[in-house]
């Protein structure tokens, strides 16, 4: 029986959905990143890989509205991260037929819930608009500790996490973002921001997640020639970064007070060449990235 969001009975029926594999081994914040979407959805559909630890009962043990699949991660999908979109789109396919919408989610990332009334009135509002296919968020991309964020062109700075129930739409390459049919989706931009931790662990377990995803793109020749698995992270090769200024989700505030790794950085301390230092002086003063890569077609 699906547990129903009373919010949504009348108008709405939503449908989260994600992927994930080894979240102990790595020290995902999958548990965190799940529970930012469960307030918003009827649903919560996880594609759980054939890892080498307890994630997938510490997924099951989150709430009953959860729906695990069970899945095997294809080897031969080494190119890209291609196998990240597989994976994307097994999570999608099984949500239920009668959803208008669906809520996306990786394993490193939080919606706040400072951002729950706005996401439910957006999706109301373009649930019936065939003109829309998605809504578009803000990231924020934190970087070393949770008190600092990447403030440079290293870090994408919207994408699209909320999508149609469309079976023409899938994931694209790397699972960043989706396309329909091949082309960008029509998004609403909305004022909410998705909280990205993919770069904030220890840096031990920092060093094992790079070992980790860096398989999906490379040889393991290559690999070996570029990271020395018995070394930590080194956090310090950062571009630019800033304080963060704001609060956290609720969900992260345990992981967030059992951080057992310090790191500090100069804000002002920036390693830029002379070009990428001019594109960067230039963004920061108007707000235009020049040659921007946008995975979307906005609309209205």
């Amino acid at each position: 029986m699906i547990d129903i969001n009373l919010n949504y009975i009348c108008a709405v029926f939503v449908s989260g959905f994600t992927f994930i594999k080894n979240a102990i081994k790595l020290d995902y914040p999958i548990a965190e990143a799940i529970k930012s979407v469960l307030p918003l959805v009827d649903e919560m559909v996880v594609a759980v890989g054939n890892g080498e630890d307890e994630t997938r009962d510490l997924v099951k043990s989150l709430s009953s509205k959860i729906k695990i699949i069970d899945t095997i991660w294809d080897e031969k999908l080494r190119e890209g991260g291609e196998v990240l979109a597989a994976e994307t789109d097994k999570a999608f396919s099984e949500i239920n037929p009668i959803s208008n919408w669906c809520i996306y989610i990786q394993g490193d990332e939080c919606i706040h819930e400072k951002y729950y009334n706005e996401i439910r009135q957006q999706m109301k509002a373009f649930k019936d608009n065939p003109s829309v296919d998605g809504l578009l968020f803000d990231y924020v991309h934190f970087y070393g500790s949770y008190d600092y964020v990447g403030d440079s062109r290293t870090w994408y700075r919207k994408e699209i996490r909320v999508i149609k129930n469309n079976a023409e739409i899938k994931s694209w390459k790397d699972a960043q973002g989706f396309r329909r049919n091949g082309k960008k989706l029509k998004v609403i931009p909305i004022n909410a921001s998705i909280y990205h931790y993919g770069w904030v662990r220890h840096p031990k377990y920092q060093m094992a997640k790079q070992l980790e995803a860096h398989k999906l793109w490379h040889s393991d020749e290559f690999i070996a020639n570029k990271f020395d698995a018995d070394k930590n992270f080194d956090y310090s090769q950062i571009d630019s970064i800033k304080r963060f200024e704001g609060a956290h989700p609720i969900v992260m505030l345990d992981r967030i007070k059992a951080m057992n790794w310090t790191f500090e950085r100069d804000p002002k301390v920036k390693k830029f060449g002379l070009k990428k230092g001019l594109l960067y002086f230039m963004e920061k003063h108007t707000g235009y990235r020049i040659g921007e890569n946008k995975n979307y077609k906005i609309i209205g």
